[in-house]
């Protein structure tokens, strides 16, 4: 079993930046990948970036430029790094890790950009 933990949320004005964290529990073989996602209210869950094992990197359309993801090798850790925030990103912020194909979500993190 793998646990997920996300941290790093907060209120931020927009404009400004921050970076939110995930670390899981276990074994770091047979991991895939490590992505995040976000939750708005009243929308659904959106894949925000993602990035596999060998360093490939997905990233939304929508935060392309202002937002980075990176990983740390050595253990199951991935970072969001967010800039020039704007209210639109205001959401739950989750993480997911994908080991031998297995999804294991964290309980998310809340970001709230203030206008």
């Amino acid at each position: 079993q793998v646990q997920v933990v996300e941290s790093g949320g907060g209120l931020v004005q927009a404009g400004g930046s921050r970076r939110l964290s995930c670390e899981a529990s276990g074994s770091f073989v047979g991991l895939n990948s490590i992505g995040w996602y976000r939750q708005a209210p009243g929308r659904e869950r959106e894949l925000v970036a993602t990035i596999t094992t060998r360093g490939e990197i997905n990233i939304a359309d929508s935060v392309r430029g202002r937002f980075t993801i990176s990983r740390d090798s050595a253990k199951i850790a991935a970072y969001l790094q967010m800039t020039n925030l704007v209210p639109e990103d205001t959401a739950i912020y989750y993480c997911k890790v994908t080991r031998y194909l297995e999804d294991y979500w964290g309980q998310g993190t809340q970001v709230t950009v203030s206008g």
